[in-house]
């Protein structure tokens, strides 16, 4: 009885502290897409993805009803990195839903004009001074959102507390930011307060987290990078909004918090990093709502040798049959979109092959499939035909004669009419390069019967069965990295090898590898690709998520290197198309591919089936 009156006094006493329009609110979900376009055109950084923001205390002074609900401590404000614009994951300040989302469209056109040094960088009263400058730059640039801001100001200045009912300072800050807000420009100072004051809503953030300096990861044992996760079960968070972190020492297991007491035993206690590494408990939705009250989460690195699980965890096959390197490797530069040049010679990729490949049959599972998928792929297969009029041919053509005849009669022969007729195949000329995704996150479930590498598997062979019986010059690899030192290329086909059963195994032979050196990868495809002088050459790339590696690949960088491969790629005269299972693909793959230059296989099961009509669809134009 006493929770569920608890319950009732926390609804009650909430609902009445809250000041918010729940019935006029605007989810960023609901229009994230409009933003991005919006902030992209007005010359912000394509490559930023746009997420929800963390909620930040702000500490300015809360009403009575406030602190007694323990309401309105934190803020949800815009702001944006090197990697993502932040915008609050809802809007509801305003009664009126046009309004909330004018609020979006004008928080993003703000962060394109955003300039060096940002508002992080800034201290004191100067984050009033460089909004203001902001919001001059877009109010000059785009006139057309001058009248959309003055609604803005005029529904938002009432919103703001009353100068009248605060201490002489801090009214005397409220005072210039609204005048500030009214007319930007007019303000060069704050007073000092005791108090910081109310957060602006129509600005950027004053002082957004930052994540503290780069450290260098300490070196890994063999063990310790190859090791996955090994939890049993997974769950996604509902919650989208990117967490602040920190890295931080692994708990020894002799410090922490004393979980229980001891009759005889009476202690002080101080703050302790909470050592849980021996907790067992495998409750999800109690990890989920832990997640949810976390403002900042620690990551450590264990550092402990496992080998002998490692293998279990990896499912490592014994050495006999392990993959071998072909050659020393081969060094490919990488595009470091922060000092906007090359490095040379960074990453090193080795060619793999698999070592003892015996012959295979193909699954019994896909034979069916495989047979309807071939019929259908030998209508691609041009048929031999007679092509009439030429220069050139086997034989006399009896119509191109007669016309010629009659014109020679009547004086107007065609010095370049065809007198000849041939026998012999279509134009269809295409040569096709798929690079396969394999790195770890391959090894999830994407059902209760098959992982993601056994989807790609089955799609490998069904590809390859479709192919075959088109007639079109194809190859085959898979790829994954560990570090810049080792991308590993599986060469599983290559253009000159016809389609067998020793194909086939090793395509049954792929597993998961580790990471995700997208650029490196495609850009030895591409010099693979570029070789061949087929008139069309597509480069078919199937992923199941974004370019990442153990360093700085991870994030932007890598982003920003797969891209500049792609536009590598595209000089050479190829096509890169993407497939991916990656839910999140639209906040990455537009920035790489294009709009139209990928697709995303919602069902992940479908991907075997799908893929060669896929490519059925973009070579029969």
């Amino acid at each position: 009885m006493e929770e569920y009156v608890g319950q009732l006094w926390h609804r009650l006493i909430t609902g009445v502290a809250d000041s918010q329009y729940a019935q006029a609110a605007v989810e960023l979900s609901q229009v994230q897409n409009l933003v991005g376009v919006m902030f992209r055109a007005l010359g912000g950084d394509g490559g930023l993805r746009v997420e929800a923001a963390d909620a930040t205390i702000h500490g300015a002074r809360r009403s009575w009803l406030q602190r007694v609900a323990g309401s309105a401590e934190k803020v949800e404000l815009a702001w944006r990195d090197a990697n993502t614009l932040r915008l609050p994951a809802r809007l509801a300040c305003f009664p009126e839903r046009s309004l909330n989302r004018d609020l979006y469209l004008w928080l993003a056109a703000l962060a394109a004009a955003e300039t060096e040094p940002t508002l992080a960088e800034t201290d004191g009263s100067h984050w009033c001074v460089a909004s203001q400058q902001q919001t001059q730059r877009v109010l000059e640039r785009l006139p057309g959102l001058q009248a959309r801001y003055q609604r803005l100001i005029a529904a938002y200045l009432p919103l703001r507390p009353q100068p009248a009912r605060l201490p002489a300072a801090e009214a005397a800050q409220e005072l210039a930011i609204q005048q500030a807000l009214q007319q930007p420009g007019s303000v060069t100072a704050l007073v000092s307060a005791q108090r910081p004051p109310q957060p602006v809503l129509l600005w950027l953030h004053p002082a957004p987290p930052r994540p503290p300096a780069a450290q260098p990861r300490q070196p890994q044992t063999d063990s310790a990078q190859q090791r996955p996760p090994t939890a049993k079960k997974t769950a996604t968070a509902k919650n989208p909004k990117r967490r602040a972190a920190e890295r931080v020492d692994t708990p020894d297991g002799n410090k922490g918090l004393l979980a229980f007491r001891l009759e005889s035993l009476f202690t002080r206690a101080e703050y302790v990093n909470l050592d849980r590494c021996s907790d067992d408990e495998d409750n999800l939705s109690n990890a989920q709502n832990a997640l949810e009250d976390m403002d900042k989460i620690s990551v450590s690195q264990d550092r402990q040798t496992v080998a002998a699980a490692l293998r279990f965890d990896l499912d490592l096959p014994p050495e006999s049959s392990d993959e071998q390197a072909l050659g020393a490797g081969i060094l490919w530069p990488e595009w470091d979109y922060k000092q906007r040049r090359y490095r040379a010679d960074y990453a090193r990729l080795v060619p793999m092959s698999a070592r003892e490949a015996e012959a295979s049959e193909l699954p019994e599972t896909l034979r069916r499939t495989a047979r309807r998928l071939r019929r259908q792929f030998e209508a691609l297969n041009p048929h031999r035909t007679w092509f009439n009029a030429q220069q050139e041919g086997c034989e006399i053509d009896l119509n191109a004669y007669l016309n010629y005849s009659a014109a020679r009669l009547s004086g107007t022969v065609q010095a370049d009419q065809g007198l000849y007729r041939d026998f012999r195949g279509g134009s269809r000329d295409l040569a096709c390069l798929l690079l396969a995704d394999l790195s770890l996150s391959t090894d999830a479930w994407v059902n209760n019967h098959a992982r993601v590498i056994d989807v790609i598997r089955d799609s490998l062979f069904l590809f390859a069965e479709s192919l075959q019986a088109t007639g079109d010059r194809f190859a085959l690899y898979g790829f994954s990295s560990r570090y810049r030192q080792e991308v590993r290329f599986h060469c599983l086909k290559d253009f000159q090898q016809p389609y067998n059963a020793q194909i086939r195994r090793r395509i049954h032979g792929i597993r998961p590898g580790y990471y995700t050196r997208m650029g490196t990868a495609i850009r030895h495809a591409s010099h693979l690709l570029s070789q061949q002088r087929n008139s069309q050459r597509l480069l078919l790339l199937l992923t199941d998520g974004k370019p990442n590696d153990l360093d700085q690949y991870e994030g932007r960088y890598g982003i920003e290197d797969t891209r500049m491969a792609l536009h590598e790629a595209r000089k050479q005269g190829l096509q890169p198309f993407c497939v991916t299972i990656d839910e999140k693909a639209g906040d990455y793959l537009p920035h790489l591919f294009g709009s139209h230059g990928y697709v995303l296989i919602h069902n992940p099961a479908q991907l075997p089936r799908e893929l060669p009509l896929l490519y059925m669809r973009l070579t029969q134009g």
